[in-house]
């Protein structure tokens, strides 16, 4: 696996990303959102786990953090496509990174990068936020959600990798299963819809997260915020590819200025560390170099009669 760029593995999970969740819409009259992202949140914990078998990792504080997040995210994401179209969502979702981004470094680059989201931002909702005001409330929610996701994925990708990530959907499904399970209780004796939310759970979650988690090992946080910079594009033309959800101009203007501003800002370079002093020297011992140069002449014999 080390020998594909982790830019690959990237453009594996933009792919996933969004393409799961386009075909998980169609499957809203069968089982509805939350039922969908239940049973696309248990195909992915079982799929992980008969894979990894995480046992050992399932008490990390991290992992279980992890799992909630992901419960969380997904029952907002998919509740959110079912009010918003799906490039709305995936424009969104990224605000927060470009923020904590502006916040974390007050350079000019930064705060432009932040004003062109907050401008992308307006023109997405601003026209329809009368209408759907509970969509964009769930689509907020839905985009700190996924900030946390990219902060605790990093930490899991260094930590523990694909084996983390799978205690982390099985921690998942604990949590989803009281919000979202009584949902998908009347699919369960459909074959059709059983069949299609294992495939959701596939596409939406085995293939993008571990692609995530192989690229955000190899990758450091600056460079993958750029690629991030992708996905509400491609949201966007999935959405019009199997929802037909054509957006319109100013969607389009957007889109396009969120795209800018996550591609637009840059973390801070790391600081050298101040070097490191030398250890102090033990009370009644001489320093090495010192104690080197005196060495010889305590070494020389004093002539006799001086």
């Amino acid at each position: 696996m080390d020998r594909i760029p982790p830019q690959a593995y990237f453009a594996g999970s933009a792919v996933f990303h969004y393409l799961g969740p386009a075909f998980a819409v169609l499957l809203f009259a069968r089982v509805g959102p939350l039922g969908t992202g239940w049973l696309r949140i248990a195909a992915a914990a079982l799929v992980l786990c008969a894979w990894r078998r995480p046992w050992p990792l399932l008490r990390e504080p991290t992992l279980l953090a992890l799992g909630t997040v992901l419960a969380a995210m997904n029952c907002c994401f998919y509740l959110a496509i079912d009010r918003l179209a799906l490039g709305t969502v995936a424009a969104i979702e990224f605000l927060p990174v470009i923020a904590l981004a502006a916040l974390g470094a007050r350079s000019p680059r930064n705060i432009a990068a932040l004003v062109l989201a907050v401008v992308g931002v307006y023109m997405l909702t601003g026209v329809r936020l009368a209408g759907e005001p509970l969509g964009f409330a769930l689509a907020f929610a839905n985009a700190g959600l996924f900030a946390l996701y990219i902060v605790l994925g990093h930490r899991v990708a260094a930590a523990s990798g694909i084996d983390g990530l799978a205690a982390s959907m099985l921690a998942a499904l604990v949590v989803a299963t009281p919000l979202a399970g009584w949902d998908a209780l009347p699919a369960l004796d459909d074959a059709v819809a059983v069949a299609a939310g294992i495939g959701v759970g596939v596409a939406s979650s085995v293939i993008p997260y571990v692609c995530d988690q192989l690229a955000m090992a190899r990758l450091p946080r600056s460079t993958y915020a750029l690629l991030v910079s992708l996905l509400p594009a491609t949201a966007t033309l999935i959405g019009v590819v199997v929802l037909a959800q054509v957006p319109s101009a100013g969607e389009l203007l957007g889109v396009a200025l969120v795209v800018g501003g996550v591609a637009v800002h840059r973390e801070p370079a790391a600081t050298a560390p101040p070097p490191a002093r030398p250890p102090a020297a033990r009370r009644g011992q001489l320093p090495r170099r010192r104690a080197a140069r005196l060495a010889p002449r305590a070494g020389r014999a004093r002539p006799p009669g001086r």
